[in-house]
């Protein structure tokens, strides 16, 4: 019978600790979630003042704090952003690259591949620059339009992706035109030739042909040129760059030749009106 009662008093004791033990956890739980809270606020606030730096210090200290929570992938995102917000992409790189590693269910997942693409892309310089970049900033945007099409993130992320193209094809254009003045007739035509396969939707589609046209005329390749520059007139009618190619096969062409012909229409409808007066 004694064993009995120590057997029930063992038991009580242990469960008297045990509910300790979970009094005392959901205490620090709940003062860790406070903590935390307390400083993506104090994040929030900085960054609201302009104070990028102190402000991801913040948000980093969030995640920190209660890495368990729902608040710890927003506060990396948020620390992220900061960093983005005062151009230190690198860091903004950095943080981002870990954040998508350590939390790749977070629904803001999107966000995040977004302002990694982001990064790369306000570090684009000029055409003469490195592409790298530029290429990793594509390559980004593409991610977010085939992995999240049905977002807002998307629908900027194709503009970003023309916007990317054009100066790439302005990087052959440079090099072409390199090329060109060089009289490297070879070197200059795949330059060319390139803008039309990578990058046809860009502004720099029509100058691209012409030249074709213009390098194809001069080496002899009269048939080649006349390809271009049926496709230049088929598609680009009313450039100035379909004038400039009219006036390789046609030398004596000037604008003036256009407004006569007009003029000779316009005089012919009258005429064709008159017999049905």
């Amino acid at each position: 019978m004694n064993n009995i009662y120590k057997f029930l008093l063992i038991i009580i004791l242990l469960t008297s600790c045990a509910k300790d033990n979970e009094e005392k956890s959901l205490i620090k739980e709940t003062d860790q979630e406070l903590e935390m809270i307390n400083a993506y606020k104090l994040g929030y606030e900085f960054l609201n003042k302009g104070d990028f730096f102190y402000s991801g210090k913040k948000f980093l200290e969030a995640e920190l704090l209660y890495p368990q929570s729902d608040w710890a992938p927003k506060a990396a995102l948020m620390a992220s952003y900061a960093y983005y917000l005062q151009d230190n992409y690198t860091d903004a790189k950095s943080n981002l690259e870990r954040y998508i590693k350590t939390y790749p269910r977070d629904k803001r997942l999107v966000y995040g591949h977004f302002l990694l693409a982001m990064c790369y892309y306000e570090t684009i310089e000029d055409e003469k620059k490195d592409l790298a970049p530029l290429l990793i900033a594509k390559n980004k945007f593409n991610f977010i339009i085939t992995n999240f099409p049905d977002t807002d993130f998307a629908i900027d992320s194709r503009f970003k992706v023309d916007l990317i193209d054009d100066i790439l094809a302005s990087k052959e254009m440079y090099i072409g035109r390199h090329y060109l003045k060089r009289e490297k007739w070879i070197p200059a035509i795949n330059r060319f030739k390139n803008v039309l396969k990578e990058h046809e939707t860009s502004v720099y589609t029509e100058e691209a042909i012409h030249r074709l046209v213009e390098l194809y005329y001069h080496v002899g390749l009269e048939d080649e040129a006349k390809k271009y520059a049926a496709l230049l007139g088929y598609n680009y009618e009313s450039s100035k760059w379909y004038k400039k190619t009219y006036k390789i096969f046609n030398k004596k062409y000037d604008d003036r030749t256009i407004k006569e012909i007009k003029k000779e229409k316009k005089s012919v409808i009258k005429k064709f009106k008159k017999l049905f007066e």
